[in-house]
């Protein structure tokens, strides 16, 4: 297709977007802008940069709750989404409407599908470092975070810890996410969560690790209700996701706090894990459980910690 024709293209499909008069050729607009916007970084660049076009996709996602709106809406995002595919595209798509509107869209639906596109959305979108800040002052991070401490879970849980995972890549993020009680929400989804949802406790583990590299998090960490024996039954299990992340919590919580040694070392499957750890494990996990069990020993050593012979007998 040809720049021109592609040109009229859109101009016709946001005109028919903006009609109140049928869904259905709504719906087929949206379809088309959607196809459009998918191919490649040249026509996401000339739908941007079309007159009114953004602005037609923000009204879109702020219509009604109907289910044919409910459809719009979700095609206004995908829209969105390929955007912000285009580096170039990422710092002017993250302005503070767009922001506050995936605020407000993330808690409230019920849609698995639409909070799934806002999330990304926001995960994309944060790729770009000087929109991470952004995203903090607007009351994002805070937002997934009370998302993902429902009772029953959010719809789309798998992207809004994604979407944490990266907005807490910057530190003044990680701050806010331990302030709003992270840890605590993140440790509960890994304690909660069935063998089915391995992955789910998986990606909560990475996150709890970055937000470990700080201060703020290792201390809210180690203050967490037992958290030596949670991280030793994670690696009881067979994902070897979880087992990676909870090992590396571990180191952390070995290096930084003595008393966490002392926790581990009384609990009777502890040496049996390691040992299943070093043998079995991937490349990094054996060498998690190789630093744990070195750490394990020296805390042997000290006459102050109580012994553990089992471990002294399979070192």
């Amino acid at each position: 297709m040809s720049a021109a024709r592609l040109r009229e293209t859109i101009a016709q499909c946001l005109s028919d977007a903006r009609s109140s008069g049928s869904a259905d050729v709504q719906q087929k607009a949206l379809h088309t802008l959607a196809s459009i916007t998918r191919v490649s970084p040249q026509n996401r660049n000339m739908f941007a940069q079309t007159d009114g076009a953004i602005a037609t996709l923000l009204a879109l996602i702020q219509s009604s709750s109907s289910s044919s709106s409910s459809i719009l809406r979700n095609l206004s995002l995908s829209i969105l989404f390929n955007l912000s595919l285009n580096p170039d595209l990422k710092r002017s798509l993250a302005d503070m409407e767009t922001i506050h509107l995936l605020n407000s869209i993330i808690p409230s639906t019920t849609s698995r599908e639409t909070s799934r596109l806002a999330c990304s959305l926001v995960c994309s979108l944060a790729m770009l470092d000087k929109n991470k800040a952004k995203f903090g002052m607007a009351g994002t991070v805070q937002v997934l975070v009370n998302a993902i401490s429902k009772p029953r879970g959010a719809p789309a849980a798998h992207h809004i810890l994604s979407s944490l995972a990266e907005l807490v890549q910057f530190h003044g993020n990680c701050t806010l996410a331990v302030r709003s009680g992270a840890i605590e929400a993140l440790i509960e989804v890994v304690e909660s969560t069935d063998t089915e949802g391995e992955d789910l406790t998986g990606t909560s583990l990475a996150v709890v690790g970055l937000l470990a590299r700080f201060d703020e998090g290792l201390n809210a960490l180690i203050r967490a209700d037992q958290i030596v024996s949670s991280m030793v039954e994670v690696l009881k299990g067979r994902c070897m996701l979880r087992k990676e992340g909870a090992a590396e919590i571990l180191v952390r919580l070995f290096d930084e706090n003595e008393g966490c040694v002392r926790d581990a070392l009384r609990l009777p499957e502890f040496s049996t894990v390691l040992a299943d750890l070093s043998v079995r494990g991937s490349s990094r996990a054996r060498d998690k459980a190789a630093q744990l069990m070195k750490k394990a020993m020296d805390a042997n050593l000290d006459p102050h910690v109580e012994d553990n012979s089992t471990l002294l007998q399979w070192y």
